[in-house]
């Protein structure tokens, strides 16, 4: 059963408080009411009819609130039980649990004041899988173990166990082996019994199966004798019956009315027609001759056109030439007065550069300086 939880009464009281707020307003909507509608007996009639439901519904709802205190009081109560037996329960599952893993002999000092410590020691070899038996310890070697004599009655009849189970399996497989040699003569006996009745009833097969195969051989080749006689006869006639129909027919008689199709005149039936006629030939090379005629017209008219076209291309290049090398001869000219032009500038620099130079080279005497000097002594 689930634990009921504080929240859980917490939310009971809150729906019971919301409860009983909406009887209260319930309450107030009668009486505002039973104000408005004053003294009128049919209204008051209406008002006791009123007040008798207001008093149920006042009843109802104190019965409900008396179930739900009930209730909630059985539930406090059932909580209160299981809060008792929970408590009870833990207690003794506690006692439990330091009965069992909290003994006194379990602690780790109690080996320190244990009273039957001397009493529960063990002597100094228990056996030969003792754990305290170490190697330094020396208390055990091979060989000398408890149980040395017992382990060797015990492998003497294990050795003797092995040598009659030895024993028995040699016979048994010799016994094996010649059942298997007797069985394997009688199948070899009945193998050869079996396969002689069965050459003897191959022979006798093979035999009937040739007399068959020659017996039919001679139908089929009696058959195929009367069928080529009677295809080639059936061919004659068939033969026969073309030629004929070739000689009666308009094949042969090259009559072109029979080539004539029937979508019109100028479709013929190609497995009919024989050829043009002289006619139709005559016509055809007349159109072949003027086709050819219209062909070398247009040819010489390209000629002439392409020849047109080059004549103006080279003139083309001409002119382009002839202005290109006048540019050429402008920009020579030009270059030219530049170069003159620039080489006269050198020419003034150079005079320049030289009269600084001797300016600037030539050393002031005191004759140069008194001539300045005009003051009277």
């Amino acid at each position: 059963m689930d634990v009921v939880q504080p929240n859980d009464l917490e939310q009971a009281f809150c729906v019971a408080r919301r409860r009983h707020a909406e009887l209260c307003r319930q309450n107030q909507i009668f009486n505002a009411r039973n104000r408005i509608l004053g003294g009128d007996t049919k209204t008051w009639d209406i008002q006791v009819c009123d007040r008798k439901i207001k008093e149920a519904t006042e009843k109802a709802r104190h019965e409900t609130f008396a179930a739900e205190l009930r209730h909630n009081d059985k539930m406090m109560c059932i909580l209160e039980n299981r809060e008792r037996r929970g408590r009870r329960h833990l207690c003794k599952a506690l006692h439990d649990f330091q009965q069992s893993f909290q003994k006194p002999e379990l602690r780790r000092e109690f080996d320190l004041s244990d009273p039957l410590a001397r009493r529960r020691e063990f002597p100094a070899r228990q056996g030969d899988n003792d754990a305290r038996n170490t190697v330094s310890g020396m208390q055990r070697f091979m060989g000398e173990d408890l149980n040395f004599h017992a382990r060797q009655r015990f492998q003497q009849e294990q050795n003797r166990e092995w040598f009659l189970q030895q024993q028995r399996e040699r016979k048994k497989a010799r016994a094996d082996q010649k059942r298997a040699e007797d069985l394997y003569t009688e199948a070899r006996l009945q193998f050869d019994q079996t396969a002689q009745d069965l050459q003897h009833r191959e022979r006798a097969t093979r035999r009937a199966v040739s007399a068959a195969v020659k017996q039919f051989n001679k139908t089929q080749a009696s058959e195929l004798a009367e069928r080529k006689s009677l295809e080639k006869k059936q061919e004659q006639e068939d033969d026969l019956a073309h030629i004929s129909n070739l000689l009666r027919g308009d094949l042969l008689s090259e009559d072109p009315q029979q080539a004539v199709s029937s979508f019109g005149p100028h479709r013929v039936v190609p497995d009919r027609w024989k050829g043009m006629s002289q006619a139709q030939l005559g016509h055809i090379r007349l159109v072949q001759q003027q086709q050819m005629q219209e062909k070398l017209r247009l040819q010489e008219e390209e000629r002439q056109r392409d020849a047109d076209w080059d004549r103006q291309r080279v003139e083309r290049a001409r002119a382009e030439v002839l202005c290109e090398r006048q540019q050429r001869r402008q920009q020579r000219d030009l270059r030219r007065a530049l170069d003159g032009s620039n080489r006269s500038l050198a020419a003034e620099q150079l005079r320049q550069r030289n009269y600084m130079k001797e300016v600037c080279t030539n050393h002031a005497t005191d004759d140069y300086f008194t001539q300045f000097n005009t003051r009277s002594r």
